[in-house]
C-alpha cells in the first residue's frame, strides 16, 4: 500500500506535524509519497530527506532557537501573547506598524538576506533525489496558479512554499513569482493522490472557527475573514483524503512558536486516535 502524507499549512500550528510523523515513525508506517504546503513543505521536505522524525525535531527546534529567527520578533504579531506593561504594549504596536510600513514601501517586511539566514541550513538536496518522494507547494502570483514542485533544489522549493505574501519576498523560478502554497491549496491531498498515493493521509492544521476573538477593529475583522477563506478551501480539499488528522493546534495563532512542545505533542495524541482506524486499514 501507499500511503501518501498531506501537510497543511498553517505557520506555528504546523509544527503539530512532527507529533503527527512520530507517531507513523513508532508504528513503523512507511511513507511513500509526502507532500507539503508552507509549514507542511518545512517539516515535510526534512523528513523525506531524513526519514528520522527525532532529526526533524532537532532541526526545528534549532531554528527556532537561533538569532535570526528569534530577530522576526513573532510574539508581536501573536494575539495570544500577554502584554506584561505598558512599554511592552508600546514596543509590540510599534513592531506591527514598522512591518505595515515596508510592506506599503517594499514587496516584503523581511527581505532576501534574512530569508537565506533563516534557511542558511536546510538541506538543499535535489527534490527528486529524495529517499521518500516529496511534493511542495507554492502558489503562482502572475497567474494565479497552484505550483507542484517536485524537482530541483529542495531549499528554494520549501523557501517558495512558505513565503507569506507581504512577509517574505516572492521565490523567481519557472518565469514564475511564487508565494506561500496555502493560497491555491491548504492541504494538499489531491497533489498526494496525483503522486501515486493509494491512501492518503491529510493533516489539517487550519485555524478552527470555534475559536472567535473579540471582532474590536479592522484588523480583527480581517483576520476572522482570512480564517473563514481557509477554512473553505481546507474543506473542499480534504474531501478527497481518506483520512483526516486534526491537531488541537488549531487553537493557536499561526505565530505561536512559543507553544512549540504543546503543539508537537498535539499532533502525536491526535494521530494516536486515528492510528487503530490506519493499522486496521493495513492489516486488510
Amino acid at each position: 500500500m501507499k500511503i501518501g502524507l498531506a501537510l497543511g499549512g498553517g505557520g506555528a500550528r504546523g509544527l503539530a506535524h512532527i507529533g503527527v510523523l512520530r507517531t507513523l515513525e513508532e508504528n513503523n508506517i512507511s511513507l511513500y509519497q509526502i507532500s507539503g504546503t508552507s509549514i507542511g513543505a518545512i517539516i515535510g521536505g526534512l523528513y523525506a530527506k531524513y526519514k528520522s522524525v527525532d532529526k526533524v525535531e532537532s532541526f526545528i527546534y534549532n531554528l527556532v532557537e537561533s538569532t535570526v529567527f528569534k530577530n522576526l520578533n513573532l510574539d508581536a504579531f501573536d494575539p495570544e501573547t500577554e502584554v506584561s506593561g505598558y512599554w511592552k504594549e508600546i514596543v509590540n504596536s510599534a513592531q506591527r506598524n514598522l512591518s505595515f510600513l515596508r510592506m506599503w514601501r517594499y514587496s516584503s517586511v523581511i527581505n532576501d538576506s534574512v530569508v537565506n539566514g533563516i534557511f542558511k541550513k536546510y538541506p538543499d538536496d535535489p527534490v527528486e533525489s529524495l529517499p521518500i518522494k516529496f511534493a511542495a507547494i507554492a502558489t503562482d502570483l502572475i497567474s494565479g496558479r497552484e505550483t507542484v514542485i517536485v524537482e530541483g533544489s529542495l531549499k528554494k522549493a520549501v523557501i517558495a512554499s512558505s513565503s507569506i505574501p507581504g512577509i517574505f519576498p516572492p521565490v523567481e523560478r519557472f518565469n514564475a513569482r511564487l508565494v506561500d502554497g496555502g493560497i491555491s491549496d491548504l492541504v494538499p491531498v489531491y497533489v498526494a493522490r496525483g503522486q501515486g498515493s493509494e491512501y492518503v493521509i491529510a493533516v489539517d492544521v487550519t485555524k478552527s472557527l470555534d475559536n472567535i476573538e473579540p471582532l474590536t477593529n479592522g484588523l480583527s475583522i480581517i483576520d476572522r475573514s482570512q480564517t473563514i477563506l481557509a477554512f473553505q478551501l481546507a474543506r473542499e480539499r480534504l474531501a478527497g483524503a481518506d483520512m483526516v488528522i486534526r491537531p488541537s493546534s488549531r487553537r493557536f495563532s499561526w505565530a505561536s512558536v512559543k507553544h512549540m512542545p504543546e503543539i508537537i505533542e498535539s499532533g502525536k495524541t491526535a494521530a494516536e486516535a486515528a492510528l487503530p482506524k490506519l493499522l486496521e486499514m493495513l492489516k486488510r
